[in-house]
């Protein structure tokens, strides 16, 4: 089985394609502003004969869900799941909640099915496994693919050197802690995050997830306040940006 990343474009979430011996399915589709790229980008690496089964979305936000319809349409309508709590805002195109008004764009609007957590998907000589992840937004969802001890984390963990944030409607702050906290136990080798590079190997997984727990259980005990001195988010940002920078990748070792 292969897991493919697109790196995401501007705002755009990273795009992950799974191919397996029997099937492939897309996780995440950016926003709508690069969608008929993405589909040329997907096309190229799931090559010539292999169909897109489905795509599963990590949140209803619209870095993750914006493209998802042009892409469904372009790739034989599959269908596109995402977490129940999620289904009302993408079917009747709110642009509030799922954040499209923040990038002055509107939300397509589309039909879903509904993920459940603990939902698994086959594909043959591997399998990808939906767990729920809220925190971030109540339809939040994580997809871990057992064979390759990975993590596709979606909003919950927006890149290593970026927290997410709980300020946004419907996020909840221990919700956000338990969530990471239930990626912690798997001990996964790789995590990708919601933008940029993956982070790999077991010790550095664990130093991240550790990071960003202690910042956030710092954060709750500051009764859900990050520190004065980390600013205020963009509008657009989903993540609260570091003071002093965190890594972004691992440090080597002297």
């Amino acid at each position: 089985m292969r897991v493919l990343r697109l790196p995401g474009i501007h705002h755009d979430s990273n795009v992950i394609i799974v191919v397996g011996a029997a099937g492939a399915l897309l996780v995440n589709a950016g926003t709508s502003w690069y969608q008929t790229l993405q589909v040329e980008r997907v096309r190229g690496l799931l090559g010539e004969g292999v169909a897109l089964d489905r795509i599963l979305l990590s949140s209803k936000r619209y870095p993750c869900s914006g493209g998802a319809k042009h892409l469904s349409e372009m790739f034989g309508n599959c269908p596109v799941h995402i977490h129940e709590e999620g289904q009302a805002a993408l079917e009747t195109g709110d642009f509030f909640t799922t954040w499209a008004n923040r990038y002055d764009s509107d939300m397509p609007a589309l039909q879903t099915e509904a993920l459940a957590d603990g939902e698994i998907f086959p594909l043959g000589d591997g399998q990808v496994e939906a767990i729920h992840m809220p925190g971030c937004s109540p339809d939040g969802m994580g997809f871990w693919i057992k064979d390759q001890s990975m993590m596709l984390a979606g909003c919950l963990l927006p890149r290593a050197d970026r927290p997410a944030r709980w300020d946004l409607p419907g996020g909840c702050l221990p919700d956000l802690i338990d969530s990471l906290e239930r990626i912690k136990t798997r001990q996964p080798s790789a995590i990708v995050p919601l933008q940029g590079p993956a982070i790999r190997g077991k010790t550095h997984v664990k130093n991240v997830l550790d990071q960003h727990l202690e910042f956030l259980r710092g954060c709750e005990v500051r009764n859900g306040s990050p520190p004065k001195s980390w600013g205020r988010p963009t509008p657009t940002a989903m993540w609260y940006t570091s003071h002093p920078p965190w890594p972004l990748e691992e440090k080597e070792s002297v």
